[in-house]
């Protein structure tokens, strides 16, 4: 028996030990794994004997995942597609889990444009399709820049970086992190203490807009709903306060069992369609200590019912209102 373990596996999954926990997964379940990655849940999921459906838009990711899928004695099928889209590959799943944001693995590559610690075109795409990041920053006004970076990137010079870029981009458009990177230390300055690059919120920003993360995550959560079977775990790890809101307001909203006052009578309106576990796990200061990615992570987990889901209603989310994706200006 090939021993999957043994593949390579270059980057380090966050509370792994409290993922497998929360999942549970049993030999002959189905277990979602909606962000692949570099596979590192997924390897530990297939050593327990389950099944495990791996997504991931990346196509790099998916690439790379080919030998660990070989390795699967059968137990393991790769598909690129956004994980929004997981239960039109999936009909009944017994586990699903997402590890929300970007990946080491696209971060340490510089000609994907994620990072402003190396040089690379300022693309940002996980999928490697649709408007990049220099799409936006070139053309997008700025008044929609500003939202952006505000909203996004809880940026308080927002909107002075959004004049700034306007300003520059007609002389010579940006095309490289690096020019962004620079051009907005040159504008906020940074003190020789300052841990945090001023250019880490606006990154963040663009990175989450052209992803249309908050969005994708919305969709998942409710997608995760329509195909956990009742008893179902659903387990996601999240690394952003905007992230970790969607999925609180989610399990708070689908655990929900009633409505009224204290001085009504309580008149049941909907069944819960989930029942949360905890509120919430973080990483100890081993964990932390061994990776640093790891400090800023938060599992929250939850059971399916057997009550069928709900309507797939964004509005619970309460994203924020932000020019269309699609590069409307």
């Amino acid at each position: 028996m090939t021993d999957i373990s043994k593949a390579a596996a270059p980057h380090i999954p966050v509370l792994l030990d409290e993922v497998i926990a929360a999942l549970a997964p049993q030999p002959g379940d189905v277990i979602i794994d909606g962000t692949f990655g570099a596979g590192g849940y997924t390897r530990a999921i297939v050593k327990t004997g389950a099944f495990v459906v791996a997504i991931d838009r990346d196509p790099d990711a998916i690439a790379a995942g080919r030998a660990l899928e070989a390795n699967s004695e059968g137990r393991l099928r790769l598909v690129q597609a956004p994980f929004s889209k997981l239960d039109v590959h999936v009909d009944k799943a017994d586990g699903v889990v997402l590890d929300i944001g970007v990946s080491s693995m696209q971060l340490d590559q510089a000609e994907r444009g994620f990072s402003f610690r190396a040089d690379g075109p300022l693309d940002m795409r996980m999928a490697q399709a649709g408007l990049s990041a220099a799409d936006v920053v070139n053309s997008y006004k700025v008044s929609d820049l500003t939202r952006i970076f505000g909203l996004l990137g809880e940026e308080r010079h927002a909107g002075r970086i959004a004049r700034m870029i306007e300003a520059k981009r007609q002389r010579c458009p940006f095309s490289r992190t690096l020019e962004l990177a620079d051009a907005i230390e040159t504008l906020v300055g940074r003190a020789p203490k300052d841990k945090i690059h001023p250019a880490t919120r606006v990154f963040q920003a663009l990175r989450i807009y052209v992803n249309d993360e908050l969005g994708e995550l919305s969709r998942a959560l409710i997608a995760a709903e329509r195909v956990l079977k009742p008893g179902g775990r659903l387990v996601v790890v999240s690394f952003h306060s905007l992230e970790d809101r969607i999925v609180k307001r989610f399990l708070a909203d689908r655990d929900e069992t009633a409505a009224g006052s204290r001085h009504l009578p309580q008149v049941v309106t909907k069944a819960a369609t989930f029942q949360r576990k905890g509120s919430g796990i973080v990483a100890g200061e081993a964990e932390i200590a061994r990776n640093p990615r790891a400090r800023s992570a938060r599992l929250r987990a939850a059971l399916r019912t057997d009550a069928p889901p709900r309507n797939n209603d964004l509005s619970i989310f309460g994203l924020p209102r932000l020019p269309a994706v699609s590069g409307e200006k």
